[in-house]
């Protein structure tokens, strides 16, 4: 009997569980999912993010105003990067300006003076007339992904702390500085900006500087353009370093010259193209390396050189204290010639 009763208890114990299993899973698939709330938590979550950064990093954006030895003025931004007043702006901002002012968060005006500029890169340094300032922090534009959320901070036409987001629309864009260079890198993004905002921090959303904004397509919408952080982190130690940014300069002037296809398959090279030497400044330091007029630049560094971007570029990675190798095509031979480190 024991044992009949207790089999018995035992699978009405396990009847009455299933039930219960049963009328709960019921009661959980007739509930409403409620996809309007998942929704309204989604953009409070979006919302909430951009104040952050707004509220972390508002405060060290500044109005950059100049004025040249003419009186006339323009308007940009930029941001302090630190405490003791050091910011950067756009190169075109300040170019040739005399007299520079800058307009805090808080509405104080500081002097403020140049300290080094970079038209190759549009990137300037400004020191502003205080201490203790509010400043922010440069990310890593090199982990940057296309969709990344993005603010862009500013005084466009003059109305200042304006904020705007948008997402990482590519990488890896090229754009042309005011001194023929090519900037490499630069981030297309859709946060509008508009004229002022020049100099001014795009953000990720984490509060990190990761762009300079300093371009935009006139009668386009959502194309805007910045200098990557890597870069704008390279030219403030270059200036606070060295008062200015280092790079090699051959010495020469060149054109793009198409090689001889016969001479292409023989000597094998990679492309039909080389930069042709025009012209070698005297005790420049081409000359000193041996580079003649008429020698064809195929290559620098071990990497191909097919323009005059190339050697531009080129010449920007290696460091200045070092030796860099240089192949030229002379008299349909191959030739490598070594160009010495810069002086310090």
């Amino acid at each position: 009997m024991k044992r009949n009763d207790g089999e018995f208890i035992r699978v009405r114990l396990i009847q009455e569980s299933e039930g219960a299993t049963r009328e709960h899973n019921h009661e959980q698939s007739s509930r409403p999912s409620g996809p309007a709330t998942t929704d309204a938590d989604l953009l409070d979550a979006y919302s909430q993010a951009v104040v952050n950064v707004v509220e972390t990093v508002s405060p060290a954006v500044i109005s950059v105003f100049a004025r040249d030895a003419d009186g006339r003025g323009g308007a940009g931004s930029g941001f302090i990067v630190t405490p003791d007043g050091y910011a950067i702006t756009n190169s075109h901002v300040v170019d040739d300006r005399l007299q520079l002012m800058a307009e805090t968060h808080d509405g104080d005006r500081l002097r403020a003076e140049i300290v080094g500029d970079d038209p190759a890169t549009d990137l300037a340094v400004i020191r502003l007339a205080s201490s203790g300032l509010p400043h922010s922090q440069l990310g890593d534009s090199e982990a940057l992904r296309v969709g990344q959320l993005v603010i862009a901070m500013g005084s466009p036409l003059g109305l200042q702390s304006t904020v705007s987001t948008g997402v990482v629309s590519a990488l890896g864009r090229s754009m042309r500085a005011r001194d023929g260079r090519l900037i490499e890198n630069v981030i297309q993004h859709a946060a509008p900006i508009n004229p002022g905002n020049s100099g001014g921090p795009l953000v990720d959303s984490r509060g990190r500087v990761i762009g300079i904004n300093t371009a935009i397509i006139a009668m386009a919408q959502g194309l805007g353009f910045a200098i990557p952080s890597a870069t704008a982190q390279w030219v403030l130690s270059e200036i606070l370093a060295h008062g200015g940014v280092r790079r090699r300069q051959l010495g020469i002037a060149a054109q793009v010259s198409r090689i001889p296809r016969s001479l292409v398959r023989e000597l094998d090279l990679l492309s039909d193209f080389g930069v042709e030497v025009r012209e070698v400044v005297p005790r420049s330091m081409a000359a000193r390396a041996g580079v003649q007029p008429d020698d064809v630049i195929v290559a620098l560094a071990g990497r191909l050189v097919t323009s005059i971007d190339d050697l531009h570029r080129l010449l920007m990675t290696v460091p200045a204290d070092q030796e860099i190798e240089l192949t030229v095509l002379r008299s349909e031979r191959l030739r490598t010639l070594h160009v010495a480190a810069a002086k310090q």
